[in-house]
Order: C-alpha cells, then structure tokens, then sequence
C-alpha cells in the first residue's frame, strides 16, 4: 500500500499528470509484488472503459461544445439579463442563473466556466464590477454544472456504484435550486455591502418577454400531459406539442426559448422512457446541431470541426484518467485498504453522520488534489462498503461527493476551474484563489444541507419511483 500511494504522491509533487501517475505507481506495484501477470494491467484499463454508462461522456461534452459554437451561450445571457439584470448586483445575479441554464447542456463546471463564464466575466468588467468579483461569482455558479442534470460526474459515479444514473440525475434538482438560492442570496448580501446597483434599468416589457419564455417552455410538458388525456397517443402528442413550440418560436423570434428546451427534452425523455441516460446524451447532441445549423443559423462547418476535435481531446483525457484509475483502484482492493480504511473508521465511531463528516473532509482534502473523475473512480470503490455497513443510500452519496469535488475544482494545487478562470480573467492564481474565496460560504452551507438533511436529495427521485 505504501508503495502504491507513496509513489503515486511523489509522481504528482515532482508534476506528472494524474492518470500517467496512477498507471505508473500501478504497474511499479504489479511488477515489485507480482500480485498478478502484467496483462491484467492491460485487461484492468481496458475493463475501465467498457461500459455502454460511459458513451454518454463524449456526447454530453460535445452538446456543451456545441452550444458554444452555435452562439447559444450568448442567448442564454441575453435572457438572464432580461429576468434578473434589474435587480442589485444585477449581472452578478445574471452569472448564475446562466449558469443553471447553462448546466441543463453541458454537464461539466469546465464547460461551464469556459463558454458563458468567459462572456459574463467581461461583461461584469466592462459594468465597473472588480474583476475579482466577476471572478469569483463565476466559480461558485460553474459548481452548479455537475449538480443540476445532466452530469459528467453523476454518470462515472453511477457506473462505479452501480447506481440508476436516471435517479441521480433527479436528485439533483433540488439541491441545485438550493445551491442557487443560497448563491443569489450571496449576491444580494454583496450588493448590499459593496453598494452594487443594477446594471439595467426595470423594464417590465422586458421581464414580461423573458418571463413568457418560461412559460411557453413549461407549456409543452402540460401541452403532452393534456393532449394525452383527451386520447391522443403519447407520440403524436409530443409531434404536436413540438411542432406548436416551433412555430411559435419562430413567429414570436424567441432569444431563449429552444435553448431552454434543451433539460426540459432530455429530463423529459428520460422519465417518460423514451431514451436511457446515455441515450439522452445522444438526443443532446442532436439539438444542439438543430439549433446551430436549423434555427440559429450560427454554426459553421469549420466550427463544428473544431467543437468536434475539442471533443475527441477532452474525451481521451477523461477515458485516460479512468482508464488509470480502474487499474489503481483495483489494487486499493487488492492490498486491502479498503477494508484498513473500513476498520480505522468503524474502530473510530459507529454514527453515520460522524462518519458522513470525516468523509466530507477527506474528500474536500482530496478535490484539492485530485481529479473529479480520478477521484470519483478511485474513492468508490473504496467507500461505497462503507456507506452502504452505515445504511446511507448510495443517491445521497453520490450527490456528496460530486458536491465536494466540485469545490476542490476552485483550490489550487489541481483546480481546474481555478486555472481556467485565472486565464480568462488574466489574474494570477493566487489572486484567483482569494477571490473565490468568500464565494465557498454559500457552497459549504448547501453542503451542510445536503448532508444531513437527506429528503433535499431523495425527495424528488423517490417521488418518481426511481429509488425506494
């Protein structure tokens, strides 16, 4: 064991990337013991991808990465700043309420804070904001992408523990509707303090058109459910309801209103049945293409090449980490760490909210250093038998977990998020860090929530049906 970890934290200090460490200290470890053949290092990497779960990766990166090509970010901005860019800290208010749109595509804090992070932190500097605000806001509301579905994090955790991915999917609405509230929350606080005014004038023509974009959204599931109801079969009723949305989309030159549709298509295709998780990878994908080359008109083919190329580099990147950390946490197993760790813990305390404590510890410790998918694909295996001797539903962890790795994408050593907004913003990553740092509060007060209150997470999908 202590040649596994200890290498594998000397590759990391001396600056190797995580997966070429893992498979590096993994296969020093099979060599030195010779606890099994070296082809079964192979067959582990290998076994480490194959899963149908996982062909949703690319597909969701690609609907993000599409989106942002085709302008869509642009008209998600645009219809933020109409619902809430009145209010005080008025674009502050604007970053995270794109940003909850916004993640019903992407998945991913990284798409997030790329695509319309990059348009709202330019906009908050051109407003008078301090960049470090811009920036720190920025971050907080980039931790919604993962939480709200769909979720990149949420379908490697659902692979490895052998969860309904539908189910985490639902669980993470509600949680995310309190992470927004507490972010808003944050925000009105600041305005108050810093005496931030609104950054567009109360127009109520204005708010009445976004709010009507809304409302003709949420018409179409109610459009189904009545036209259902009166005979119809449940796909004729979806052509009609479909059709009726784009005819008045085009009349009526909506900004938002198709991109809006984008959660509403897939969690809406996903409970009623029509496609799995993965599936509705797939159906993301092809809306995003409608809307770039169909109704926006705004995406080109030497655009959609480069989203494409954008794709296959991010998508070997993730499949090589869990690849790697197939095979690492596989010999966690095999030198029997799991079941010291399961001692040490069991030996410390018998409460499961104890426990739930000391994991939320170790896994912010760990979002610090490792990567949310390295992370998610090592530490289940290991925990997972804890969680389930503690008689925690695997849901509720789920949405832990991904929550604190989430804020380990916002501190250095290994935050990503971190250094994708030091470059856009042009700050260096120490200012970076302490700019985001007010913006923690709200995230560890959802966290305390979600923790110890597990109805926040469980209510929705048991509602459902999806878990019991």
């Amino acid at each position: 064991m202590l040649l596994l970890i200890g290498s594998f934290l000397a590759l990391m200090l001396l600056g190797v990337p995580v997966a070429i460490s893992m498979a590096t200290s993994s296969l020093a470890y099979i060599v030195f013991y010779g606890v099994a053949p070296d082809i079964i290092a192979a067959q582990r990497l290998i076994a480490g991808v194959e899963s149908f779960p996982l062909l949703a990766v690319p597909f969701f990166i690609l609907a993000g990465n599409l989106m942002n090509v085709a302008g869509v970010t642009g008209r998600i901005y645009s219809f933020a700043v109409a619902l809430v860019g009145w209010m005080k800290g008025g674009l502050a208010q604007v970053n995270i309420i794109g940003s909850v749109v916004f993640s019903g595509m992407s998945g991913t804090a990284l798409a997030d804070a790329a695509g319309i992070g990059t348009i709202e932190i330019k906009a908050m500097k051109d407003h008078g904001y301090p960049v470090e605000a811009a920036v720190g806001v920025t971050a907080a509301s980039a931790t919604l992408g993962p939480i709200f579905p769909p979720s990149l994090p949420f379908v490697i955790y659902g692979m490895m523990a052998n969860v309904s991915i539908g189910a985490l999917f639902m669980a993470g609405i509600v949680p995310g509707v309190v992470m927004t509230v507490l972010m808003m929350v944050t925000v009105a606080v600041f305005a108050f303090i810093k005496r931030w005014g609104s950054d567009t004038p109360f127009n109520i023509r204005n708010l009445f058109g976004a709010s009507l974009e809304v409302v003709v959204v949420m018409m179409v599931p109610l459009g189904i459910y009545l036209l259902t109801l009166i005979g119809l079969s449940l796909n004729f009723a979806v052509g009609i309801a479909l059709i009726a949305l784009i005819a008045a989309d085009w009349y009526f030159d909506f900004s938002a209103v198709m991109a809006l549709m984008t959660p509403v298509i897939l969690i809406g295709g996903m409970t009623m049945g029509w496609f799995t998780p993965t599936e509705a990878a797939v159906a993301a994908v092809l809306w995003s293409l409608f809307l770039g080359l169909v109704r926006y008109r705004t995406m080109t083919f030497k655009s959609l090449a480069k989203a494409t190329m954008d794709t296959v580099e991010t998508t070997a990147s993730v499949l090589f980490i869990v690849a790697a950390a197939s095979v690492f946490a596989w010999l966690l197993t095999v030198s029997q760490t799991a079941q010291l760790l399961s001692t040490a813990i069991t030996g410390l305390t018998d409460s499961k909210w104890v426990f739930l404590i000391l994991v939320n510890l170790l896994m912010l410790f760990v979002g610090c250093f490792l990567d949310t998918i390295a992370a998610i694909t090592i530490l289940v295996p290991i925990l997972l038998p804890l969680v389930l001797q503690f008689d925690i539903d695997p849901v509720h962890f789920g949405l832990i977990m991904t929550l604190n790795l989430m804020i380990g994408l916002l501190h250095p050593p290994l935050g990503m998020v971190l250094f994708v907004l030091s470059r856009v913003a042009k700050l260096s990553v120490e200012r970076t860090t302490m700019a985001i740092l007010p913006w923690l509060v709200p995230l560890f007060i959802a966290l305390i929530i979600i923790t110890f209150i597990p109805a926040v997470t469980l209510w929705l999908p048991t509602e459902m049906g999806l878990i019991r």
